[in-house]
């Protein structure tokens, strides 16, 4: 039996049971018929979205018609910038399966929040992760309700993801990405169902608190919905990203802003809850193979400018990023 509003609201062990153990996630909370926010999801004022801080310059993120890629204004817009999906719903049980305790996988996780045990506000998010190692282990481990349409995602975006990083590298001065080059940039793939459900109190929470991926490329498929913000580094204002239809939403992650030696910037971003509707959106984080060492690629340093960075272990890099956000830090 569900617990109760009143029990719910009052009981922080509760929550964490009927959200994390019982796999009901948010979209239980939110299931509930809550008028009011649960008092673990409210977020320290500073963490919250003040829209006095909002850009009020709609046009300040570019939209590039990607259609003709051998148009050099395509090529240098790419470059400077750089510095209808329907989800199946997974079943309380199915979502168990996932959950980090009981997935057979590391390749397949079903989680809420960020890290619920340990943060000290939650964030109003489910989310179903799903590591791309090959078509054959996908077919064997990935939930069915959600598998095929996924890996049509990822498969159908690798062609984007290759022309996108052929015009950065040569913005770098990187004639020729070979083997080696090709497994750092985009050696691995993860791809995320995020469900963010209609909240009480939207002004009190977040859907995303403010972080930068640990990716190469984000490629992000977004509703119509809205809530995403990004961060205007000038300014430091946020500037929200409207949904534009038929369009895929591209950021640079940490992984390509250390490997271009800061040339290309890892961008800053947020996502809002909702007070009116339920939105879905679904990123695919291209990135480094876990055992790939990243560090400033040779071509953009042998003319003698100076390292900014460290060379690195790509999995000891993520391991340390996490750290930091469980720490309550989304820098």
């Amino acid at each position: 039996m569900a617990p109760s509003v009143s029990t719910i609201h009052s009981n922080p062990i509760n929550l964490l049971d009927f959200v994390v153990n019982k796999g009901h996630g948010v979209k239980g909370l939110s299931e509930m018929g809550l008028e009011t926010l649960p008092y673990q999801y409210i977020q320290p004022p500073q963490e919250r979205f003040d829209m006095s801080n909002e850009e009020s310059n709609k046009d300040s993120i570019p939209v590039i018609d990607m259609s003709n890629w051998d148009d050099p204004d395509v090529a240098k817009a790419i470059a400077a910038h750089a510095r209808e999906w329907k989800m199946g719903v997974l079943s309380d049980k199915e979502k168990l399966k996932y959950s980090k305790e009981r997935s057979v996988t590391n390749s397949v996780r079903f989680g809420t929040s960020f890290t619920p045990e340990t943060e000290k506000a939650l964030e109003w998010k489910d989310y179903l992760s799903l590591f791309f190692v090959s078509v054959d282990e996908a077919a064997s481990l990935w939930p069915p309700i959600c598998r095929n349409q996924a890996l049509e995602y990822i498969e159908t975006s690798e062609l984007i993801v290759k022309k996108l990083l052929t015009i950065l590298m040569n913005g770098l001065n990187v004639k020729e990405i070979d083997e080696s080059k090709e497994s750092s940039l985009m050696g691995s793939r993860r791809i995320n169902l995020n469900y963010y459900p209609k909240c009480p109190n939207p002004e009190l929470t977040v859907g995303v608190g403010r972080h930068s991926d640990v990716s190469t490329l984000t490629v992000l498929l977004q509703d119509d919905i809205g809530g995403l913000f990004v961060r205007n580094t000038e300014t430091m204002k946020w500037i929200h990203v409207p949904p534009v239809s038929g369009s895929l939403v591209i950021n640079v992650g940490d992984a390509l802003q250390i490997m271009s030696n800061g040339h290309y910037k890892s961008v800053e971003h947020r996502v809002s809850a909702n007070g009116n509707s339920n939105r879905i959106s679904v990123p695919i984080f291209v990135c480094p193979r876990p055992s790939d060492i990243i560090g400033p690629l040779p071509e953009v340093v042998e003319n003698g400018e100076k390292p900014l960075y460290k060379h690195i272990l790509y999995s000891d890099y993520v391991k340390h990023c996490f750290r930091k956000d469980m720490m309550g830090s989304h820098n």
